[in-house]
């Protein structure tokens, strides 16, 4: 009847001892919020200047918002066939949408949710579309992972489309500070910068072979950060140098899938293997990590606004925000 006590403490020292080396930090403040079933399981996020946000409910076709005051989720479906995959904040304070299912880059209005579509040209089939940004001109750059990118001119309607250098992969894209554009191969395992007038893409290898580059973010600095999905690292492009930097992150067998840099330059990562929110410090060169209360959170991107990060658990059906204080 004694044996209860040192069995229950066995396995308290087993939990502890099993938990990452990592002392949890004390600075940030976690919030989750529940989503619907019916129109949930967000793939990405966004967060508008007003503290909207928005999140592609993939396998149901809608784009939901999510008012982080009251919790109330409202959804806007895309149209028949549609499977949202990545969304931004355009200039204009609305949602972009990369729309997979009906090959569309589409705009939501956020205040009448009126659905527009640009599609590519039929001649293209399917071409996987993945994510978005806007350029210092108000045009959209996108990826499409069968091996295309391309550039939206929202004013004209201008659609190009564009072959990718090594085929298959195009997949993370972002713009810098200075207005550049470079997006990452998840197949192709490269980064490349796109020349903003004739839309030709220019590859950068990094250092790392066959390390599966899956999306891109730049800091203030205008240093290209990339998350490493088959490496596990997160390294740092400088294109004033043209030079690399590399980190692994913590664990034995890290899974680098998303990257964000919030307005601090602290570089925001998911890790899939240790079903982990990541923050990497480039000044001290360390890492805290942030393990999610729920299994299989699976967060596929990462955007924010300032003291803010949002973090979609695509497998936990929720939308979680880290505050700094």
């Amino acid at each position: 009847m004694h044996r209860w006590p040192l069995v229950i403490l066995a396995v308290l020292l087993y939990a502890f001892v099993a938990l990452p080396l990592v002392a949890a930090p004390t600075d940030v403040t976690i919030k989750a919020y529940n989503l619907p079933k019916d129109g949930g399981y967000p793939h990405d996020v966004a967060v508008g200047a007003d503290g909207i946000v928005w999140y592609t409910a993939q396998r149901d076709g809608k784009l939901g918002r999510l008012d982080p005051a009251t919790g109330k989720v409202e959804l806007t479906p895309l149209g028949r066939g549609a499977a949202p995959h990545g969304v931004v904040i355009g200039p204009d304070g609305a949602p972009w949408v990369t729309e997979g299912g009906t090959n569309s880059i589409v705009r939501v209005d956020p205040r009448t949710r009126e659905v527009k579509h640009w599609y590519l040209p039929e001649a293209r089939g399917y071409v996987n579309l993945n994510t978005l940004t806007f350029d210092k001109r108000g045009r959209v750059w996108f990826t499409g992972q069968q091996g295309v990118y391309g550039r939206l001119d929202p004013a004209s309607g201008d659609l190009k489309v564009w072959d990718a250098p090594r085929g298959r992969g195009p997949y993370g894209i972002a713009t810098t500070p200075e207005g550049d554009v470079y997006y990452a191969s998840l197949a192709g395992s490269h980064i490349a910068r796109i020349d903003l007038d004739s839309g030709a893409a220019t590859i950068i290898e990094p250092p790392t072979k066959d390390q599966g580059a899956r999306r891109v973010w730049s800091d203030s600095k205008g240093r290209v950060w990339v998350s490493e999905w088959n490496s596990g690292n997160v390294s740092a492009f400088d294109p004033k140098t043209k030079s690399w930097k590399t980190w692994k992150l913590p664990g034995e067998r890290p899974q680098t899938y998303a990257v964000y840099v919030d307005e601090r330059d602290k570089v925001w990562l998911s890790e899939w293997s240790a079903n982990a929110m990541v923050r990497f410090d480039p000044e001290t060169e360390k890492f805290d990590v942030f393990p999610s209360d729920r299994e299989g959170a699976r967060v596929r991107q990462i955007l924010g606004r300032p003291g803010e990060v949002w973090a979609p658990e695509s497998g936990a059906n929720r939308l979680v925000v880290f505050r700094a204080r």
